[in-house]
C-alpha cells in the first residue's frame, strides 16, 4: 500500500491568521486558528473576550476531527443564523477541519440587515481563509514497544520503510521507544512488529 493512497488525511489551515474587514460603518475583526480540542477553542475565545472586551459580539464556528463530526456555530447576540452559520458555511465550502473561526464585531451606528449580516460575516470568514494557507495533515497515532537490544537493526528498518516518527527513545540491553505513524497503516505496522522476536507493545 503507497501512503498516498490512504485515506487518512485532511484539510486546515497552517498558522493563525486575522485581519479587518468594513462594512458601512461596522468593524469586523476576523481570526481563524488552527485547532485540536475544545479546550484549545475555549482558551482561543476567552483571548479575544479579554482584548476586544468592548465589542458587541464575538461570533464564531469551530469543526474539528477527521470526519467533521464535532462542529458549532454561535451568533453572540446577532439575529439567528445571520452570523455564526455563514462562518460554518466557509469553512465547510473549503472541505476544512480543526479550524476555529471567530469574527468579532464593532457596530457602527448603521443597521446592516439580515442579508447585510450574512454577507460580512460570510465575507470576513472567506478572508480569514484566503489570507492563510491550506494544508493537508495527517491523523496520527502512536505505539510504545519494548524490544532486546539485538532486535534494533530489524526496529529501524521498520521505523525507516513506515516513515515513523521517534518521540521518545531509551536505548539500553532492553531498548524502550515510543513511535508516531499515520492512522492508515496501523494494521500493517502492528503486524510487522509483532513480526520482531523479543517485541514487545506496550501500549
Amino acid at each position: 500500500m503507497h501512503l498516498e493512497d490512504l485515506d487518512d488525511s485532511y484539510l486546515t489551515i497552517k498558522r493563525p491568521s486575522e485581519g479587518l474587514y468594513k462594512d458601512r460603518s461596522s468593524k469586523f475583526f476576523y481570526f481563524a486558528f488552527p485547532v485540536r480540542s475544545e479546550e484549545e477553542i475555549k482558551d482561543h475565545l476567552a483571548e479575544l473576550r479579554k482584548t476586544y472586551y468592548d465589542a458587541r459580539h464575538h461570533c464564531y464556528a469551530y469543526v474539528l476531527g477527521k470526519e467533521a463530526t464535532t462542529f458549532r456555530a454561535v451568533d453572540d447576540g446577532e439575529p439567528n443564523h445571520s452570523a455564526g452559520d455563514p462562518i460554518l458555511g466557509q469553512i465547510r465550502s473549503n472541505n476544512l477541519t480543526n479550524i476555529l473561526i471567530v469574527v468579532v464585531r464593532y457596530f457602527g451606528g448603521t443597521k446592516l440587515g439580515m442579508s447585510g449580516l450574512i454577507q460580512a460575516y460570510k465575507t470576513s470568514a472567506a478572508l480569514a481563509i484566503e489570507e492563510n494557507e491550506i494544508i493537508e495533515e495527517q491523523v496520527l497515532s502512536s505505539v510504545k514497544i519494548k524490544f532486546s537490544y539485538p532486535a534494533m537493526n530489524e526496529v529501524m528498518k521498520l521505523v525507516k520503510t513506515h516513515e515513523l516518527e521517534i518521540i521518545h527513545q531509551e536505548l539500553m540491553l532492553d531498548c524502550k521507544m515510543s513511535l508516531e505513524y499515520r492512522k492508515g497503516i496501523e494494521e500493517q505496522l502492528l503486524e510487522s512488529l509483532e513480526e520482531i522476536e523479543s517485541l514487545e507493545i506496550i501500549s
